[in-house]
């Protein structure tokens, strides 16, 4: 797990966030109600990158939260439910990224094999 934690700083330095200044999420926002208050709010973004980069930013908090949860349980902070509700979190968050990305790969080439 400490090497995650290593691993995560390096994506905020792409997101411009630090791991002190999120604070760890116990929930995944994937769920429908997250997703339809995403798209419902008047500050949505429209642009795709802010889209995509609010969902890598909620997954991200999301897998904290998992690891977060997991080692307030070693430590006896934290009873079994809640970390297996953080851990099941975290594996949907991730999940779900790794199906973005395959999508993007796929779409990634399948313009690259078109004619120009």
């Amino acid at each position: 797990m400490i090497e995650a934690l290593t691993s995560l700083a390096a994506f905020d330095k792409v997101a411009g966030t630090s791991f002190a200044e999120t604070a760890p999420a116990q929930k995944a926002v994937f769920s429908p109600a997250a997703v339809a208050g995403i798209a419902g709010s008047a500050a949505a973004p429209t642009d795709f990158g802010d889209v995509m980069a609010q969902v890598a930013a909620s997954a991200r908090d999301a897998l904290r939260g998992g690891e977060a949860t997991a080692i307030a349980g070693i430590q006896g902070r934290a009873t079994a439910q809640q970390v297996v509700e953080a851990v099941m979190s975290a594996e949907q968050s991730l999940q779900t990224v790794v199906a973005i990305r395959d999508k993007v790969v796929a779409a990634y080439l399948e313009l690259s094999r078109m004619p120009i």
